[in-house]
């Protein structure tokens, strides 16, 4: 036994839980009500930095919006969101309510049309871990050298990750402890582990993630995503209000200056940002299916609205030429990072209103249409593996596989991006470019590429961003697609 396990347990005041019929007002008290716990946590914790000796360990709740039903309510069922099916409690723990307002607000706005019964905001029973609470604060006193001479886990609560988990995403049935439905896809303490990881990976805090994601595997776009930024800053039409890069730098200007960071995180990512987080977010994934599963993992809990792949592929076909542009309406998952949450035998359909943004992107950027868009577009099987020098095998195996799917381009990273905006209710698309053709003796190599080559990937960058305006102009609800929704859903997007 430590010398703290006999001390008593300290909390904030515990407030009688509210309900209400506003949702700006209901997100107001969750704000608050987190604010408090927080605080109180920082508190306690900077007394023990100053070497105060506790009396009390110190314990804080996540505050929780709740709603009971009694009816079988006939909601719109042309949403896939916003609406729970049976009578029943649902409830669900919320963390940084100042960075979710407009989620929350849009999220129970619609509980509240569609049912008619007020939400309970108040604490829930599941404690705040001090290292969550002490996240992006700058209130916050750490010791000189990074160490603490008492154990935190004596004093406070810390992060458990028997309760940070995917079992309601993943479909397992789960209830809260005490018996409630879940009412989002993700606990408090799920949301603020991948907060902490984003910022770690990035190098950029999760306020300037923007609703449109892309996720690419090659600098190049990088470079160019700078450069459209830049443009933009200096369109005042653009409705582009900054540019922020890993260290949180920020420009508003086209002139403005960035440094680039001596280190850079393993998973660079850029924002250019507008209003309402309507901006478009661009994160360098590097190479490979367990970079593109952590990546959607973390920001699935930010709900954006789509995320895309746009990066290179191999082609399969002799009918393709290096640059040609590989639009994905189906996927080949050989990248074995998510079979235990999604089993391979699961379908990963296209979604119509991506197809369609993409490829009316390409026809715009390209000025081709109709057959003509055929001259440098295929549509097909695009397969995701996690062997990146499988031309050093046998190729027999892996080549006959390729054959009977049909496939017309591989990769390591679209599959898993795709399969993971499934499994997250995120919408999801694949638009590649072709930079090899290993099956026609066509490698990667220095000096190979044409000029057609070098215009088409300074092309397809564009065509992403381009497809993302596209959708940002769709209403939440048509992107959003019932295809994405089990049988038994959360009512929370």
């Amino acid at each position: 036994m430590t010398r703290f396990e006999s001390l008593p347990t300290e909390t904030p005041e515990m407030h009688a839980p509210e309900r209400f019929t506003d949702a700006s007002a209901a997100v107001e008290r969750l704000c608050a009500l987190h604010n408090e716990a927080t605080r109180f946590l920082i508190e306690r914790f900077n007394a023990v930095v100053a070497g105060t000796v506790p009396r009390a360990r110190a314990r804080a709740f996540y505050p929780e919006i709740r709603i009971t039903t009694t009816r079988h309510d006939q909601s719109d069922t042309r949403l896939a969101f916003g609406h729970v099916a049976h009578p029943g409690t649902y409830a669900t723990t919320i963390t940084r309510p100042d960075l979710f307002r407009n989620y929350l607000e849009q999220q129970i706005g619609l509980l509240l049309r569609n049912h008619s019964v007020p939400v309970t905001i108040g604490a829930s029973q599941t404690p705040i871990p001090v290292h969550f609470a002490m996240a992006g604060r700058g209130d916050v006193n750490l010791p000189d050298n990074g160490e603490m001479a008492l154990s935190l886990r004596d004093l406070f609560d810390v992060p458990d990750l028997a309760t940070t988990n995917d079992d309601i995403v993943n479909g397992e049935g789960v209830r809260n402890a005490d018996g409630s439905i879940p009412l989002a896809a993700f606990t408090a303490q799920r949301v603020d582990y991948s907060l902490a990881r984003l910022a770690h990976y990035t190098a950029t805090a999760p306020e300037h993630f923007q609703n449109h994601v892309l996720f690419t595997n090659y600098q190049f776009y990088v470079d160019e995503f700078e450069a459209f930024a830049r443009a933009a800053l200096r369109d005042p039409n653009s409705g582009y209000t900054g540019f922020v890069t890993p260290g949180d730098q920020e420009i508003t200007d086209a002139e403005g200056i960035l440094q680039p960071l001596a280190r850079m995180p393993q998973m660079p990512t850029y924002h250019l940002k507008r209003a309402h987080n309507a901006g478009i977010t661009l994160v360098n994934i590097g190479v490979g299916p367990s970079n593109a599963k952590t990546a959607t993992d973390h920001i699935a809990v930010l709900r954006p609205h789509a995320w895309l792949m746009v990066g290179h592929c191999a082609g399969l076909r002799n009918s393709q030429s290096l640059g040609d542009f590989v639009l994905a309406h189906a996927y080949l998952r050989e990248d074995n990072v998510l079979d235990a949450d999604l089993p391979v035998w699961v379908p990963i359909p296209a979604l119509a209103e991506i197809q369609i943004a993409l490829q009316e992107a390409v026809a715009e950027v390209t000025q081709l249409e109709g057959y003509e868009l055929k001259k440098i577009m295929r549509t097909g099987t695009v397969a995701t593996i996690d062997n990146r020098n499988w031309e050093l095998r046998d190729q027999s195996g892996p080549v006959q596989r390729l054959s009977q799917s049909r496939a017309i381009a591989l990769d390591m990273e679209s599959a898993t991006i795709a399969a993971n905006g499934f499994r997250f209710r995120v919408p999801y698309g694949t638009l590649l470019c072709v930079s090899d053709k290993p099956l026609h003796g066509e490698l990667k190599l220095p000096g190979m590429a044409s000029a057609f080559y070098r215009t088409q990937v300074a092309r397809h960058l564009q065509i992403g961003i381009r497809a993302m305006e596209l959708l940002r102009d769709m209403p939440l609800e048509r992107i959003h697609s019932r295809k994405l929704r089990s049988f038994d859903e959360t009512a929370f997007l």
